[in-house]
């Protein structure tokens, strides 16, 4: 595939509204959980439910049911991330280095299991790249709605990894959006650690 400026802003200019739509809502939301705003998830879900159409239109399975995900956890990430009564929200945690290992290896498992059922049941293009952002990515915004630290480390890779894989697709634009994503998980990456020692530095 030919890869250039040229290209790419070829690709922006062919972006339906939809699209286009989809990507600015997207990187709301990002912008908005990065500052643990509750109204992050409103944004997800609009998003989401747009590239949920457009993936499925292209036959990337994987991903359209990982979207149609996203739009069940921006209900539960907007629900968990409620002030209670007192006017208290969830905090950031950290997870050990065991809890990783176990959920690195559920990731893996799950990316196998699934590529081979969609490379093999549904015919998706690039079916275990696909099913690697897809259980990956399912993992880490349940991570995300748990506000558990490290999931901004997990989006860096994974969204390195979608960059390859809408390149791949003819999704030129769609990259650029990820490139995005990739600066904008260092940028919460940040501002969570500094919230997390902050509060930790004040509960001891």
């Amino acid at each position: 595939m030919d890869f250039s400026f040229e290209s790419i802003g070829s690709a922006f200019v062919q972006m339906s509204g939809w699209e286009v739509a989809a990507t600015l809502f997207g990187i709301a939301y990002v912008i908005l959980a990065a500052k643990e705003s509750q109204w992050a998830w409103p944004f997800a879900f609009v998003s989401t439910l747009i590239y949920t159409v457009i993936f499925w239109d292209g036959a990337l399975v994987a991903s359209s049911i990982l979207n149609f995900y996203y739009m069940v956890m921006a209900v539960y990430g907007f629900i968990l991330w409620k002030e209670d009564e007192k006017g208290v929200t969830l905090a950031i945690s950290r997870w050990s280095l065991k809890h990783h290992l176990v959920f690195i290896i559920l990731g893996i498992i799950g990316t196998a299991g699934l590529g081979y059922l969609t490379s093999t049941y549904a015919g998706a293009k690039f079916a275990y790249h696909d099913a690697f952002v897809m259980v990956f990515s399912g993992m880490a915004t349940w991570m995300m709605a748990k506000k558990v630290l490290e999931n901004w480390l997990y989006w860096m890779v994974i969204d390195s990894t979608a960059v390859v894989l809408y390149f791949k697709s003819g999704y030129l634009a769609t990259i650029v959006l990820f490139v995005i994503y990739v600066i904008l998980a260092f940028y919460g990456y940040v501002r969570w650690s500094k919230a997390y020692h902050a509060h930790q530095k004040n509960s001891a």
